[in-house]
């Protein structure tokens, strides 16, 4: 089975989750991409509001009639459904290959309930074969790639790239991210950072991928 097809699987056990009358966060990326055609088809009309995590997102949400509203409008989100780049059993996650990961935190920190969506290749035993995104300020750009590279990683900057906030991406490869909690921590602190690319303090509460045989859903412990 294509890594679309298995994409939309997992979006489509996704729609599921969704109530009636529910104000949904939404996030980016191919697969969430199927998430909300399907989410349209199914029950855009039932659906209150969205709030969006990128303004591609936004843009694909209007296209379908959903109402997408600013998170200061709602404070609290009943559901967020977002993809990820890599997740380990723990549901703890690599995201912002899409560069959107500043904002999909902001988003999953609003949420009660957090569905993670992909295909099952990204189910890894450890972090880190994917190069962890760090969002920065850009003056403060070699300043933490320096001390990005004292954490054992090799940064690189995401050429050609502005993130919907208005700043830069470093790359950073080479890590295997043994303790995401720790290293999450550490990366936040870092003065110039604004935003890292580990899901841990606060992981998914569901995982759903698909597969040749279907889909297979985890949940936190």
């Amino acid at each position: 089975m294509k890594p679309e097809d298995k994409k939309r699987l997992a979006a489509e056990a996704a729609v599921d989750y969704v109530e009636a009358d529910s104000i949904i966060g939404v996030g980016t990326g191919s697969t969430v991409n199927h998430f909300i055609d399907l989410l349209a088809a199914k029950m855009g009309d039932r659906v209150s509001a969205a709030v969006s995590s990128s303004e591609a997102s936004s843009e694909r949400l209007r296209g379908h009639g959903i109402k997408v509203v600013d998170l200061n409008e709602v404070r609290k989100l009943d559901l967020y459904v977002d993809g990820a780049d890599e997740s380990n059993a723990r549901l703890q996650l690599i995201k912002g290959g899409g560069g959107a990961l500043t904002r999909e935190k902001i988003v999953a920190a609003a949420s009660r309930k957090f569905i993670c969506i992909a295909d099952d290749s990204k189910l890894v035993e450890t972090l880190g074969a994917f190069p962890l995104p760090v969002e920065v300020i850009p003056m403060a750009r070699e300043l933490i790639a320096d001390a990005l590279c004292e954490l054992g990683g090799e940064p690189r900057l995401r050429e050609g790239f502005v993130s919907d906030n208005g700043n830069q991406i470093l790359d950073v490869h080479g890590l295997e991210i043994v303790d995401a909690v720790a290293l999450e921590t550490t990366i936040n602190q870092l003065t110039g950072v604004v935003c890292v690319g580990l899901f841990a303090h606060r992981p998914a509460d569901v995982l759903i991928l698909g597969g040749d045989d279907g889909t297979r859903t985890y949940t936190a412990d």
